[in-house]
């Protein structure tokens, strides 16, 4: 990558930070996701969006990308151990006819 084009790069994410509403090449560049992806993604309206009047331009409200893209959490190993062992204090067995 030249010189040129990293100061581009830095101008560009530059800008973006600055932005509070992003247009499609916006979000492709801040989430890294293809502009077909979120074509699709719009389509099926499973991102956030807004049209422009006559629905020319879509729009994104970058809150709203950057809790779309952390919406889905997956927990670590330890935090589901954590959960299993409170489970089993707080849900004993319950043996028919006592313990053996």
């Amino acid at each position: 990558m030249s010189i040129d084009e990293r100061l581009e790069r830095i101008e560009q994410l530059t800008l973006l930070a600055a932005k509070d509403v992003l247009t499609t090449d916006d979000v492709a560049a801040y989430t890294g996701l293809s502009k077909g992806y979120l074509y699709q993604l719009v389509n099926r309206r499973a991102i956030p969006h807004y049209k422009s009047e006559g629905g020319r331009y879509t729009y994104f409200k970058k809150t709203e990308i950057a809790q779309w893209l952390t919406a889905h959490r997956v927990a670590t190993k330890a935090e589901d151990e954590a959960q299993a062992a409170a489970y089993v204090v707080n849900n004993p067995l319950k043996l028919k006819g006592g313990v053996k």
